[in-house]
């Protein structure tokens, strides 16, 4: 027994040395051969990145960029509806067919709620992923916003309306859940922050299209009956209709292929999409390691397991990282990005912006600033790193938020009109900011803090979370609005102030890493420390491997 101790110790002694070996050795070229006696390690990975770096423009990774640009409509469909039905409520044709009063009542409420209602109940149902894949998720969430569109776009009354409204939200909910946990495991590591992370930045791409719909139907059809508002109803159906007719083309994410016992094809997707179609690089042997080395000895998930949600705090790891799921769940959207909307129509009015073509306008440059400024956000979270661009963009928004709330204060309680510019000002700067740090990570970082097994169960528990904090702001927001005025905006500055302190002591590092390397990460002791050594690490190899490049040259 004590030989055999001896004969493990040495074996793991041996692949230690061989990992050091081959990563300081100068312009040594890390191979396949090497890779099966590395441990996977975020330090091994850095390490092939210096040295074998797969071309990010040859034909698999534009083959992923072409599949991922599809799956981005699926983000079009929030944004989509957000600005839809805050632009249509304002069209005096939608407001007299449903005899709704133009400054709203609880009908008009439960209008806007009901999404929210919807969201979290088709939250409920996640756990679907697991059992017949994620392109099948999505699929059938498409294919219900299709059916949700149709009523509510040939809805003659208002329960009519409510009802398709809740099956749009419902099944909407399951695809663009589904669809970020996709993209977050069939992105390679170096790049996830880029390609996962422009999902979220389509969210802009919906608005636009609503807010610009309905300003053109308002401005050429607002005398031919309810067409200026069924209209653009009806396009909402057109990006999940372009998803559900291709995604059954593309293929399954190679984790779930892993964890139900179909490695060939997971290796055949990694090598594809990962390493240009050379199946020897040793991207795609580490990587298969690491994936297989996840579900080794775990036996294959029954209904029982998939129903399971012990899984996400059975461990101090995964307790840990469902913490950073819902705080980061949370944050995306109560940092002040959703109680702005409420103020910018009361600051226009303030200063004499009345009409509501105006409005739109104004409405639409909002959205483009946010979209431009998401999809810079997204390479940056790839470039600058998590942690430095959210802890970087909650400081811009505090300071933003702080401003906003001087001017707002100059307007009210002084009159002053010179302040109520500078808040709007600051409401797009805030927008701006917001957009760059937050909007690519929102659905993207709760699924990289989590362990595949945890995954489909914690984007789950992401869009309760979400959803949630979305109905709050949809009731207490107006209301805090009208009874405490700008010291709402004042709650928020302390608010981002606690959400600075909370990332910059608790937030994990993911830039770079794959997602099973994360798992040792959340192991340490200190996962947010640990997280940051590797990467310090991982700056320290790829500096080295440059340096001897450049000797050797």
């Amino acid at each position: 027994m004590a030989d055999q101790a001896r004969d493990t110790r040495t074996s793991t002694a041996s692949k230690v040395r061989l990992s050091h070996d081959t990563m300081d050795k100068p312009g040594h070229h890390v191979a396949l051969d090497d890779v099966e006696g590395l441990e996977p390690s975020p330090e091994t990975y850095a390490a092939i990145m210096a040295t074998n770096k797969p071309n990010p423009r040859g034909p698999g990774y534009i083959k992923l960029y072409l599949l991922a640009g599809m799956i981005f409509l699926c983000s079009t469909m929030n944004g989509f509806d957000s600005s839809l039905m805050g632009s249509i409520n304002a069209l005096p044709n939608y407001t007299e067919y449903f005899g709704l009063p133009s400054n709203g009542n609880a009908s008009t409420g439960i209008v806007f709620a009901i999404f929210q209602v919807g969201q979290m109940c088709g939250a409920l149902f996640i756990w679907m992923t697991d059992w017949y894949g994620r392109t099948w998720h999505i699929f059938f969430g498409c294919l219900g916003v299709c059916i949700g569109t149709i009523i509510t776009a040939l809805s003659t009354n208002l329960p009519m309306f409510i009802g398709g409204r809740f099956l749009l939200s419902f099944f909407a909910t399951c695809a663009h859940t589904a669809a970020p946990l996709y993209l977050v495991e069939i992105s390679p590591a170096a790049y996830r922050g880029t390609i996962a992370g422009a999902y979220n930045t389509f969210y802009n791409v919906g608005s636009i299209l609503a807010t610009s719909s309905v300003y053109a139907c308002h401005l050429h059809l607002a005398d031919q009956g309810d067409l200026d508002w069924r209209i653009p109803l009806w396009l909402q159906m057109v990006c999940p209709g372009m998803v559900c007719f291709f995604i059954k083309f593309y293929p399954e994410s190679p984790r779930y292929l892993i964890a139900n016992d179909r490695h060939e094809k997971a290796r055949e997707i990694i090598t594809k999409y990962h390493a240009n179609g050379d199946a020897n690089h040793p991207l795609v042997a580490l990587q298969m390691k690491e994936m297989l080395g996840t579900v080794q000895g775990v036996p294959k998930a029954t209904w029982k397991d998939l129903l399971d949600l012990s899984v996400l705090v059975e461990t101090r790891s995964s307790r840990y990282r469902i913490m950073l799921n819902v705080a980061f769940s949370w944050f995306g959207q109560f940092s002040g990005n959703n109680i702005i909307s409420y103020y910018l129509p009361l600051m226009l009015n303030g200063i004499g912006i009345t009409d509501t073509n105006t409005k739109l306008v104004l409405n639409i440059i909002y959205s483009v600033i946010g979209w431009v400024f998401s999809v810079a956000g997204a390479r940056l979270h790839d470039v600058v790193g998590r942690r430095k661009m959210l802890m970087g963009s909650t400081l811009g928004m505090t300071i933003c938020l702080a401003l906003v709330a001087a001017g707002a204060a100059g307007k009210v309680e002084y009159g002053n009109s010179a302040a109520a510019t500078m808040s709007i000002v600051f409401i797009f700067l805030f927008g701006a900011v917001f957009a760059t740090g937050y909007t690519p990570m929102q659905p993207i970082y709760p699924a990289e803090v989590v362990s595949n097994k945890m995954r489909a169960k914690a984007m789950g528990t992401f869009k309760l979370t979400a959803g949630a904090a979305g109905f709050l702001n949809t009731f207490v927001g107006p209301i805090a609005l009208s009874s405490i005025g700008y010291w709402f905006y004042v709650f928020f500055v302390f608010w981002d102030t606690f959400e600075l302190a909370f990332m910059y002591f608790f937030f994990v590092e993911t830039k770079g890493m794959t997602l099973e390397e994360l798992d040792a990460i959340f192991e340490a002791p200190n996962p947010r420390k640990a997280s940051v050594e590797a990467k310090k690490m991982q700056k320290r190899i790829i500096k080295g491997e440059r340096v001897s490049e450049g000797v050797n040259v």
